[in-house]
């Protein structure tokens, strides 16, 4: 659905489906030679990815950015490909990370780093939180700032660093990139693992991107919106252990119980329901979900007694029925009634007229529809409900 607040990553060629946040980001090709030298060149001002790499004609992909985050035991440096974003979800799950995880401040890398990080500014991200957290703790504020501090490198780089590295996967594949050469105004270019610097630790602390492989190795994936209808958080032993909820195994020793939590997010619902059933003229409703089964539509209810007395009789032998019935006796034309209750997705529609009531007929037709016919009003509340109940 393209009004949903999710991205979801998915491979059309298999069933792998995941929110972007939890999707897998496979391990890349392998690293091609290097071909060129390492060089330091002046990229004074150039702090940005967009900035070096437009100065350098590089693509962003060839950049390789250097995030500074706070350990268990200090600080720590986080690569990703210049092209790539961060991910709160896995990257908050890394042992040696702190946790909760946070960005270190432009003071506390200064204090660190040789390297300046004038266009990091103030700013302090928590990452790491459970998701369901993540979601409910300003995540959006938090996001608008990561995003600032992913595109920003500064002058940061991984050659000569002494803290501890970790390098999402995708950086093991980069060959002759661009880095920040720890000296103010300074990047590298023709950096190569292995002769420049040692490949760091690998982990999976990025986002997908459209094309990636699947992690079931099915095809590629795709991104598009979704809606959150339900969800499941696996608790694990959590809170069974602190509150001594266990059980006896086939060994007679006790266990503590597994837990998980199951929720359906109703009014998102009704969101769903409308971006999978809809047309040009509104909603498609199924049964079970629209405000009404069946909508009485009598032609001119306040000025024809025939009519109005029918319908009124027709109405409450529908309700008798156990038909969830609307009936519609406003004073509007014809056009506006039809339109407005296939606005809302009532799926079924009775239309009372004088004419019709003079051949003893009503005319029924369905919300999907392309025609309405004509049934008999003898016996009309039993063939209503055979189609209502259908």
């Amino acid at each position: 659905a393209e009004s949903g607040e999710d991205a979801i990553a998915f491979c059309p060629d298999s069933g792998y489906a995941a929110n972007v946040e939890l999707a897998e980001a496979v391990e890349p090709s392998l690293r091609s030679a290097a071909t060129q030298g390492l060089r330091k060149v002046a990229t004074p001002g150039k702090t940005s990815i967009r900035n070096v790499s437009e100065f350098l004609g590089v693509h962003p992909q060839q950049i390789l950015k250097t995030l500074i985050v706070w350990g268990k035991e200090g600080l720590v440096a986080l690569l990703l490909r210049g092209d790539h974003e961060l991910n709160l979800a896995k990257t908050g799950k890394l042992n040696l990370l702190s946790s909760p995880l946070r960005m270190a401040t432009p003071e506390e890398i200064n204090s660190a780093l040789t390297a300046p990080t004038s266009d990091f500014g103030r700013m302090e991200i928590v990452l790491g939180e459970s998701e369901a957290q993540a979601v409910q703790r300003d995540s959006l504020n938090r996001q608008a700032a990561l995003e600032k501090v992913a595109n920003v490198t500064g002058y940061i780089g991984p050659v000569g660093l002494t803290i501890p590295i970790m390098a999402d996967r995708a950086v093991a594949s980069m060959s002759d990139f661009v880095c920040g050469a720890n000296e103010d105004g300074y990047h590298y270019t023709g950096v190569n693992f292995g002769r420049d610097l040692p490949l760091p630790e690998l982990v999976d602390i990025r986002n997908v991107l459209p094309g990636d492989a699947s992690p079931d190795g099915k095809g590629q994936l795709q991104i598009c919106r979704g809606i959150e209808v339900g969800h499941i958080f696996q608790l694990r032993t959590k809170y069974s252990a602190a509150m001594n909820a266990a059980y006896r195994d086939e060994k007679g020793e006790m266990v503590a119980m597994e837990m998980g939590c199951y929720g359906i997010g109703v009014s998102r619902i009704v969101g769903a329901a409308i971006e999978q059933g809809n047309d040009e003229r509104g909603i498609i409703f199924p049964r079970a979900m629209a405000p009404f089964e069946l909508a009485l539509i009598p032609i001119g209810f306040a000025k024809n007694e025939l009519v109005r007395n029918t319908a009124m009789q027709l109405y409450a032998e529908l309700r008798d029925a156990g038909i969830d019935v609307l009936l519609d006796d406003r004073d509007e034309r014809p056009g506006v009634l039809f339109a407005d209750n296939e606005l809302v997705g009532i799926p079924h529609r009775i239309v009372i007229s004088e004419r019709g009531l003079k051949q003893g007929q009503l005319e029924y037709q369905g919300r999907t529809d392309e025609n309405s016919r004509l049934i008999d009003l003898q016996g009309a509340v039993d063939n209503i409900k055979s189609m209502v109940c259908d």
